[in-house]
């Protein structure tokens, strides 16, 4: 059974945000509000967490799951980018957008795409988010919450304590989101490539939306 904490959008109540963050490190999933939907997050490190994320998601394991970071200063641990990229990537985060980066040897291989050694990197605007990525120190592992055979993610924390509460540890209602997924784009070409239309705008990266 999943526990519930309501927190402020704005200024998340620090006990809380330390109680959320000993359910993660002792293995637990949590739904989480982010800018763009609520995700499902869990500890970086922990395989049995990450598993259960995937099986949650209905993911295999060639589909990216997103490192949320707090800043881009633990970018060069995860990432290899560029100048280029990096302006361009400083340029919009915060904010919802997933990039697809080459991966580092820090990055579990488990990890990376098995095929590419890519990751997806996100810093999320979303003050209760950042407040957990701050008290726990390192990045979380996460997505977007969107059920398996659903196009749309889970927006209503009340319907995902319904929904997953026998699935998760933690649920956290930070109040309602933006129903949209995070824009996801990839940045290991020359040019920047739309993986996923989403809340972020593609103007910064010179591409346009779909029809």
């Amino acid at each position: 059974m999943s526990q519930f904490f309501r927190l402020h959008p704005d200024n998340p109540q620090p006990r809380l945000i330390k109680q959320a963050v000993q359910i993660i490190k002792d293995g637990g999933i949590v739904a989480l509000p982010t800018d763009s939907s609520y995700a499902l997050a869990c500890q970086l490190d922990d395989k049995d967490a990450a598993e259960r994320l995937r099986r949650i998601r209905g993911l295999d394991d060639k589909q990216l799951l997103s490192l949320l970071v707090r800043d881009l200063s633990e970018l060069s641990n995860f990432a290899m980018v560029d100048n280029r990229q990096y302006r361009l990537i400083r340029s919009v985060t915060p904010g919802p957008y997933v990039f697809v980066l080459q991966a580092t040897k820090e990055v579990p291989r488990r990890l990376s795409h098995p095929a590419r050694k890519t990751i997806g990197l996100r810093v999320p605007d979303h003050a209760i988010t950042l407040a957990i990525l701050e008290e726990l120190g390192e990045p979380l592992l996460g997505s977007t919450l969107i059920m398996p055979g659903e196009t749309r993610p889970l927006n209503d924390p009340e319907e995902i304590r319904a929904r997953l509460e026998k699935q998760i540890e933690l649920v956290i209602d930070g109040g309602a989101c933006p129903c949209e997924p995070s824009t996801v784009i990839d940045l290991t070409g020359n040019e920047p490539v739309l993986v996923r239309p989403g809340r972020g705008s593609l103007e910064p990266f010179g591409l346009e939306q779909p029809a």
